[in-house]
């Protein structure tokens, strides 16, 4: 019988609209929030000056790249303007330079390993003078052989 009482220890009392009598069983009494469940749960390590600066300098990297990234993608829409003429089966070149282009960025999008990034960073940019260069010879040939 007296653990009967003590598992009923948790009830609470009510009145419904109809004037009866309610037994509720309270749950917890506890934490309302999950933030106060993990607060009281969760080990939480002390935070040093030293990765507070960690935390700022891979903040400043990531938004580096990520302007970077950006920077490297706009250069390529501008640079695809040149392409104006169309291959075998009538797309323009810009069109498919740009789909190429989209394609290339969201498969390297999650992307975390900064070595990586870097590196296909600099590749693009290259890429992009690279092409630059050739359209510009290609373009001054072709203006030399009309005179």
């Amino acid at each position: 019988m007296a653990m009967k009482v003590v598992n009923w220890r948790k009830l609470a009392l009510c009145m419904n609209p109809n004037g009866l009598v309610v037994y509720q069983r309270v749950l917890h009494n506890g934490p309302d929030t999950i933030e106060e469940i993990i607060e009281r749960h969760v080990v939480k390590k002390e935070k040093s000056v030293d990765s507070d600066e960690d935390e700022l300098s891979a903040r400043r990297r990531l938004t580096s790249t990520r302007r970077e990234a950006l920077s490297l993608y706009r250069d390529i829409i501008r640079a695809t303007r040149f392409f104006s003429w169309t291959d075998s089966r009538g797309n323009l070149w810009r069109d498919t330079l740009r789909e190429n282009a989209r394609r290339e960025f969201e498969e390297a999008r999650f992307e975390s390993d900064p070595e990586v990034i870097t590196r296909l960073l600099i590749s693009g940019s290259d890429a992009v003078q690279a092409t630059l260069d050739k359209l510009v010879e290609k373009q001054k040939q072709q203006i030399a052989k009309e005179q």
